[in-house]
């Protein structure tokens, strides 16, 4: 399967996820839903945000020129909010699953689609 169709089929296929993109840990965004355009910088924030989980809760992340406010952050998961709207970015062994939802959907629903990919990604290599 190409990584597009994971972001097709797994993550925006599923209703839950309204934007999404995998970005290798060696930089680069392997895969990405239409128009979802993570500049360099906020490649690299995305990347390093697994290695300072508390610099991450501190200030933030900013995925696609939006800035998300920080509910956790551990080295494998990041969780932010921004009004209505949430963001769940999960590293695996080679990247990084970046995944917006909005409102209706809840953290609660979309988690688990983004959670339970990296697991199967974890689980073949990557």
């Amino acid at each position: 399967m190409s990584w597009q169709a994971y972001v097709d089929t797994n993550l925006l296929g599923t209703g839950k996820i309204s934007k999404a993109a995998i970005v290798g840990l060696a930089g680069g965004v392997w895969a990405s839903s239409p128009g979802y355009t993570l500049s360099a910088d906020e490649q690299k924030t995305i990347v390093s945000a697994f290695n300072d989980p508390a610099n991450t809760q501190a200030h933030g992340i900013r995925l696609a020129g939006q800035k998300f406010f920080t509910l956790s952050a551990n080295d494998r998961s990041v969780y932010g909010k921004k009004g209505g709207d949430g963001c769940v970015l999960v590293k695996t062994k080679q990247a990084v699953l970046v995944a917006e939802y909005t409102a209706p959907i809840q953290a609660p629903e979309a988690t688990p689609v983004v959670e339970n990919l990296a697991d199967y990604l974890i689980g073949v290599g990557y």
